[in-house]
């Protein structure tokens, strides 16, 4: 293993999911450098749909990180920090790569302009894209569990809610739309409309509708993580973090449409410090 490739992904997780990173710093340090590998691995698919024009490209490097998994990757990793790191995790953790194969799968989903049907929908693909995240890093931290699943799903479901509600500005200016379309039509909005960015009352009703089910998805994960064990627990650590967006998020005046500004690096240390010390993360 390279010092060099570790720098890279630790760079990479610090720049563009600062919350992730910073949750890193309270896990042991012989877990730390496996743990933004797996970040690193995940910011780099999730970032394929920005750097190509069509999809097929797309579904090609989706496809390469698919055969490296799969063990049927050409030649090496050199050159390719990420992957690198992420195959040393995997052997030195054995951790398993149907999840990850399986947020691979999924992702591919964010190559095309397809809405997201229905809330099952969404919910489903949440929970193949973050809770795998989720489940992996508790997965890194202490061994597989039942509890740890279900608190990962829900953790997953939650953190991803909340997410398609601050990022609607960005997506609908791509023509890409993660609010459930049959929600939307059940408050009387369409996809033209959020696609045209009109702030309508529909739109407003349909963005509260998930911040309620992501208030609900979170809550449960909280409940369930009185039966995590003690060592996984700093992998759910993020969901201290939730509380200050789901208040943000759903202000009666809010313009879903309104850049919505994260919270600060200040801020998101803070939180995570005081709740690694409560063990709450409410």
């Amino acid at each position: 293993m390279s010092d060099a490739d570790a720098l890279h992904c630790a760079t990479l997780v610090r720049e563009r999911d600062f919350p992730r990173y910073a949750s890193t710093l309270f896990v042991p340090p012989d877990k730390r450098r496996a743990l933004l590998a797996l970040h690193a691995f995940n910011l780099d698919v999730a970032r394929i749909p920005d750097q190509v024009s069509q999809p097929l490209p797309g579904e090609i490097r989706l496809q390469w990180w698919t055969d490296l998994l799969e063990g049927q990757g050409h030649g090496g990793v050199e050159g390719h920090p990420v992957a690198a790191e992420l195959l040393a995790a995997i052997r030195e953790h054995a951790l398993p790569t149907r999840p990850l194969l399986r947020l691979i799968e999924a992702r591919k989903f964010d190559l095309y302009n397809d809405p997201m049907p229905t809330l099952v929908a969404l919910e489903t693909y949440l929970d193949d894209t973050v809770a795998t995240l989720f489940t992996t890093a508790a997965r890194l931290l202490a061994p597989a569990s039942e509890q740890v699943e279900h608190a990962a799903r829900h953790s997953g479901i939650a953190t991803g809610l909340v997410r398609a509600v601050a990022r609607l500005r960005r997506d609908a200016s791509r023509r890409q739309l993660y609010l459930p379309e049959d929600m939307l039509a059940r408050h009387g909005a369409s996809d033209e409309q959020v696609f045209a960015g009109n702030a309508t009352p529909a739109i407003s009703a349909s963005c509260a509708e998930v911040l309620v089910e992501a208030r609900t998805h979170r809550d449960a994960a909280l409940n369930l993580l009185a039966d995590v064990p003690r060592e996984a627990r700093p992998a759910f650590l993020q969901l201290a973090l939730l509380e200050y967006d789901l208040i943000r998020l759903a202000r009666p005046d809010r313009d879903p449409f309104a850049p919505y500004e994260p919270a600060s690096r200040l801020r998101v240390l803070w939180t995570l410090w005081r709740a690694s010390k409560a063990q709450v993360y409410s």
